[in-house]
């Protein structure tokens, strides 16, 4: 693989990573806000906050999932 596209693959995935980190951060500390915020007409978008709706015990539990996740996709990306 030619070495500017594995270093644009790489920079993409740490992207993941970093929004997955960001994102749960504010679930955790902010989970009502944050499902409000992210609730929408369109259904696709809506699909994915709407379970959380009213459960903030929930989000912050996916926020968790969320922080783990894209901490372990960093480190894998060390090696």
């Amino acid at each position: 693989m030619d070495e500017n596209v594995a270093l644009g693959l790489k920079r993409a995935v740490e992207m993941g990573a970093l929004f997955a980190i960001g994102d749960g951060l504010l679930g955790l500390l902010q989970p009502e806000r944050h499902v409000k915020l992210w609730r929408s007409d369109v259904p696709a978008v809506d699909g994915l906050v709407k379970t959380f709706d009213g459960h903030p015990g929930r989000r912050r539990a996916y926020s968790l999932l969320q922080i783990a996740g894209g901490l372990l996709v960093a480190h894998r990306l060390r090696r």
